[in-house]
């Protein structure tokens, strides 16, 4: 099996140990110290909870310390490695700076196989302002992105490696929502090849995390019409300038176990459109507040047959 085919293996099936010793094999003939890493985590495998384990984590946790800092060195500027698996960094985060997220992430991506969470880190932003985004649109009632953020740029960022994605708090409005939402398109004409079919087959995502991003309707719906998207489930959409018709959008999204609509004027409109929702009956989470479906919405919700019986039962005690 080619390099490129065992991480491949691994990003897809990551506790895969008889794989990740193949892998270790590979990078002990060069020399890596993450070969030992790989083979610790074999050996606390095999033994028991008590003082044989605790041995092997002091020896993984020494090794790693020792190597951390070079590690770290080798990730881009503005680039910081949130978690690590046998040294590789799994979950990344990505400053957005001169809009140069995109190239940033491309370059990590060829440095670090098995990346599958991203995190973009906005820029510096006051909290007191948030509440008055919901009055930032344009003359059509779109919500505008950031000064701060090119929104057309997102077309560019690569997602197809992700199971995770956090844009949280980066403000990309309406457009930045539809620029993302034809990422999949832009990356597989960019490629070369790829028919349009294929770039608009399921992705590999299954968390999404768009808080405070200000997407509007519109841009809800923008993603909810490619299916690279609408395989995650668990979305968080808080603050995010919705209404009942990004509520029906949500439909697209079969797969939703854990929605967060909090602070969205979704009302009883908007209750009703939930209820109907493919997903109702699966949902384990629901972040909702009652002020944001009216007291007719929240009386929706309570008396539900649709929803689990945990969740209504938080309705009823509304």
């Amino acid at each position: 099996m080619t390099l490129g085919a065992l991480e491949e293996t691994l990003r897809e099936r990551p506790d895969d140990l008889a794989s990740w010793l193949v892998y270790g094999d590979r990078l002990r003939e060069r020399g890596d110290p993450r070969a030992e890493l790989i083979r610790l985590a074999e050996r606390r495998s095999r033994v028991g909870p008590g003082s044989g384990r605790d041995a092997v984590d002091r020896e993984i946790d020494a090794l790693v310390a020792e190597h951390r800092g070079s590690w770290d060195a080798e990730l881009p500027e503005g680039v910081s490695a949130a978690e690590r698996r046998h040294g590789f960094a799994t979950a990344i985060a990505v400053e957005w700076e001169d809009d140069d997220a995109p190239r940033v992430v491309d370059e990590v991506l060829r440095a670090e196989p098995f990346a599958t969470a991203l995190r973009i880190v906005p820029p510096e932003s006051d909290p007191a302002e948030f509440d008055y985004w919901d009055d930032d649109t344009d003359e059509d009632g779109e919500p505008l992105p950031s000064a701060e953020v090119e929104a057309g740029v997102l077309a560019t960022l690569d997602l197809a490696p992700f199971t995770s994605v956090d844009l949280s708090y980066l403000r990309i409005g309406a457009l930045g929502a539809k620029a993302l939402a034809v990422s999949s398109y832009f990356r597989s004409e960019a490629a070369g090849g790829e028919s349009l079919a294929a770039a608009a087959g399921p992705g590999r995502l299954r968390t999404l995390d768009l808080r405070y991003c200000h997407i509007g309707d519109s841009g809800l719906a923008a993603l909810a019409a490619n299916p690279f998207f609408t395989g995650v489930r668990r979305l968080h959409l808080q603050r995010n300038a919705l209404g009942a018709k990004g509520v029906r959008a949500l439909h697209a999204f079969g797969e939703l176990t854990d929605l967060d609509l909090r602070y969205n004027a979704i009302g009883d409109e908007g209750a009703e459109a939930l209820l109907a929702a493919p997903f109702a009956g699966s949902l384990t989470r629901l972040l909702l507040y009652s002020a944001d479906v009216g007291d007719s919405g929240a009386r929706r919700l309570a008396a539900a047959p649709q929803l689990p019986p945990v969740l209504r039962s938080y309705w009823r005690s509304v």
